[in-house]
């Protein structure tokens, strides 16, 4: 039974055809929620929340996107609302995150600040690195780790995540670079602090 199907009988009030869509996307949906949270308590709490509010609020899901994308997006406003209420809020711009230089700068071999290397998530599979990339995006602020761990954690593409985030496809790829390039620049100051600049072929 393809999703169109089982979303159909479970608006209907079939249980168990809500069951199986849940359950095909509540191990990404707990996978996002701790990463984005950072505790295993509260991230449960925002998949319970999220289930309980798509069963009260399966016949107002349009079905422009996929079932999955839509309890994303319901679970992101959960834990928005949970950080909310913890008065988690960001206490830096984004301005600090970035790089001096222009996004066109960062191709040019004068910069004598960066170095080579590969996109985080290429490199998750490296325990230490992974602990590293892990930290620096917990400390970026909200909107843009949230699209970065859907773009590079969830892979999800950048239409489907305009979608979650209600934003432009345009807005949304801004977005992305920008956390990537924020992510770029801090790990280029962790790796020079920690292993100095002769490690790396500067550009």
């Amino acid at each position: 039974m393809n999703e169109r199907e089982l979303v159909k009988r479970a608006k209907a009030g079939d249980y168990d055809a809500f069951t199986t869509l849940v359950n095909d996307n509540k191990n990404k949906i707990y996978s996002l929620a701790i990463k984005m949270i950072g505790n295993t308590e509260d991230a449960e709490d925002i998949v319970q929340e999220t289930l309980l509010k798509a069963i009260d609020n399966i016949d107002r899901f349009r079905e422009e996107s996929s079932f999955g994308t839509w309890l994303y997006s319901i679970a992101l406003n959960q834990a928005r609302a949970l950080l909310t209420k913890q008065k988690q809020t960001d206490l830096k711009p984004i301005e600090e995150y970035l790089p001096t230089k222009s996004a066109e700068d960062l191709h040019k071999k004068s910069i004598p600040n960066l170095f080579e290397w590969k996109d985080p998530h290429k490199e998750l599979e490296d325990e230490e690195l992974k602990k590293i990339i892990d930290k620096v995006i917990d400390s970026l602020p909200w909107k843009y780790k949230e699209v970065f761990l859907l773009r590079y954690l969830e892979e999800l593409p950048i239409k489907e995540i305009a979608k979650i985030i209600n934003e432009s496809v345009a807005s949304t790829k801004s977005r992305v670079l920008r956390a990537k390039l924020a992510i770029r620049e801090q790990l280029s100051k962790v790796f020079k602090e920690r292993y100095g600049e002769k490690m790396f072929r500067l550009h």
